[in-house]
């Protein structure tokens, strides 16, 4: 069966040479986060690091550093929590398929969690100061702890099965917290934990909150698995893990996972909050300095032998990545019966997940007609907004199923030419002003503030696709380079961004709608045309986390007709670096050498990265 904690996990990751331990001493500060990435790139072994300085606690890494060693993790359970997915989906496949199915009622047995008296972590204490300090870029405000369970219970019905698991980020000292007392706690907006805390502040009482770090890999897994709101995560990591999440309740707080590496029990006061930030984060910038809840810090245990894992974020891929691979192979045939008429979404991890959603629904409003438009799928669009994190999609691009049944969500070029082919700027753009956006997102106009852009395209292929550039393009001043991206998508290098100008109209104000360069139905105005058009993922990257679209959207030949926004010519957006946007990460060169260092013949990486 599976793991029941970290350390039987790393012993068989280590007797199949999956992982490799460095007994040399490495920094936490920066060294041994660039170290996590280059080994990530590398689709290298998970890290045991043994020797941390400044710490007498171990710290592990890349445990779910590539999809293959992630799925060899959760090998005995993986396919039967697949065939429970299917079973939610149509529980009579049991009955027509018993034997088929029949690997189910193991992992089912497991799903509830069970009271223990006491349990390993709540074996040893200690204080924050002592707990590793990784900090994993440069202008990182402190150290964090990147793989977190943050676990509370309801509490207006504080139970095991009225719980909320999550992972989110928690920064252990710096900004303005008292020493080994206070620590961060910032989650972002549409996340789980804040129906408790609002629970809790409406019966004006601390939210009791425990974070467990470690313990078994299912455990890390269910915290960002998108379960539904209500259902506990511990259920997804019993029946994941094989084996049922043994829980210590206490005589105050929520109850305790005994099998975790560490925990940190506290309090969030209901009116108090502090400076938290800046922090390196997963759309590949700083996060700034905001004020986030404060946990005060009641208790830190830790088991015998506990080993700190971590993660490291920044611009995708990254180890998360892996994590959404996997939630997407056990969610995905679940998509058409939670939101009837999609077929398949697909955040796009290269974009840092929330910028850019892709989704094929259904067009069936109108089967007779001669030419599908765009209908049933704005129901899909609205309902797929409506979404738990789904919601906090700041581009979605959706396509009908009925225009190609073969298109695979995944390939993403060729979804985009599919889109690109069919798409009518005069109909298919439908914005969303003034709503909520992810809280990483700084594109917008403020915190979890900014707008959304639909564009849903359906029918027969109205264009074909320019291959390569073609000639007789002409540039306006101060535009200074053309670059072919991919068919239908041209990178033009602008000059440098300035609140105030009207560079992007201008643009759009030199061409009408005869020009040659509306061949390519979207253009998308850079600092660097030759770094957008380098890669797919550059491309995906820079245009969708550097634009806003109620403000950095133009088109060639645009009108507004009964509040509709539209262009004859091509859309044209904005993904220059704008003066509020946030700083992209960028590694410490000292750091960077050291770790080439520890790769020469005879370091502990040579011939891993």
């Amino acid at each position: 069966m599976g793991y029941s904690n970290l350390n039987r996990c790393l012993t068989d990751l280590e007797q199949t040479r999956q992982l490799i331990r460095i007994d040399q001493e490495i920094d936490p500060y920066l060294e041994m986060a660039e170290i996590q990435r280059r080994v990530y790139q590398a689709s290298g072994p998970a890290l045991l690091f043994t020797n941390v300085k400044d710490c007498r606690f171990p710290m592990m890494s890349n445990l779910f550093g590539t999809l293959e060693r992630t799925r060899w993790i959760f090998r005995n359970t993986l396919d039967a929590v697949r065939h429970l997915v299917d079973l939610k989906i149509d529980p009579m496949q049991f009955m027509r398929h018993p034997w088929q199915y029949r690997d189910v009622l193991g992992p089912a047995l497991h799903m509830l969690p069970r009271k223990a008296f006491t349990g390993p972590v709540l074996k040893n204490r200690t204080s924050i100061d002592q707990l590793p300090k990784l900090v994993s870029w440069p202008k990182d405000g402190g150290p964090f702890i990147t793989l977190p369970q943050v676990y509370t219970e309801h509490p207006d019905k504080p139970s095991l099965m009225n719980s909320n698991l999550g992972m989110y980020r928690v920064q252990l000292s710096g900004n303005e917290y008292a020493h080994n007392t206070e620590i961060g706690m910032h989650y972002q907006i549409h996340r789980s934990i804040g129906v408790h805390h609002a629970a809790a502040i409406e019966k004006g009482e601390p939210l009791r909150v425990n974070i467990f770090v470690g313990g078994a890999p299912a455990m890390t897994l269910a915290a960002v698995m998108p379960l539904p709101e209500g259902m506990s995560e511990l259920t997804f990591a019993g029946a994941l893990s094989g084996k049922s999440i043994r829980m210590v309740p206490q005589r105050v707080g929520p109850a305790v996972y005994g099998e975790a590496d560490f925990c940190i029990t506290g309090t969030i006061d209901p009116d108090r909050v502090l400076p938290e930030g800046p922090f390196g984060d997963h759309l590949g910038y700083y996060s700034d300095t905001h004020d986030f809840p404060v946990l005060k810090v009641e208790h830190v245990y830790h088991r015998d032998g506990a080993v700190w894992p971590f993660t490291v974020v920044g611009r995708p891929p990254q180890e998360d990545t892996s994590f959404g691979a996997l939630i997407h192979e056990i969610t995905g045939p679940a998509i058409p019966s939670v939101i009837k008429g999609v077929h398949a979404v697909n955040a796009v991890d290269a974009s840092g997940v929330h910028p850019l959603l892709l989704a094929i629904g259904s067009e069936r409003y109108v089967p007779y007609a001669q030419d599908r438009t765009p209908q049933e799928l704005l129901t899909c669009a609205n309902a797929i907004l409506g979404q738990g994190q789904l919601s906090l999609a700041k581009y979605l691009f959706i396509v009908a199923k009925e225009d190609n049944p073969a298109l695979d969500i995944h390939k993403i070029p060729d979804f985009l030419s599919h889109l690109l082919s069919r798409v009518d700027w005069t109909r298919d753009l439908h914005f969303q002003t003034r709503t909520t956006m992810d809280t990483l997102d700084y594109s917008g106009t403020g915190l979890n503030a900014g707008s959304k852009l639909v564009i849903a395209a359906a029918g027969k292929v109205k264009r074909e696709l320019p291959t390569e550039m073609p000639s007789g393009i002409v540039l306006p001043d101060r535009f200074t380079d053309a670059q072919f991206v991919l068919p239908g998508a041209l990178a033009v290098q602008g000059p440098e961004y300035v609140d105030g100008n009207d560079d992007l109209k201008q643009f759009c104000q030199f061409y009408n709608r005869d020009a040659t360069i509306n061949q390519f139905p979207l253009i998308v105005i850079v600092d660097d045309a030759s770094f957008l058009a380098a890669t797919l993922n550059n491309f995906l990257w820079a245009t969708f986390t550097r634009s806003n679209p109620a403000t950095d959207i133009e088109g060639i030949d645009s009108f507004t007709d009964q509040k509709h926004w539209g262009c004859h010519g091509s859309l044209v957006i904005d993904a220059r670096l704008k003066p509020h946007h946030q700083e992209p990460l960028v590694e410490d060169s000292d750091i960077s050498r050291r770790v080439d260092a520890l790769a020469v013949t005879g370091g502990p990486l040579h011939g891993i990265i």
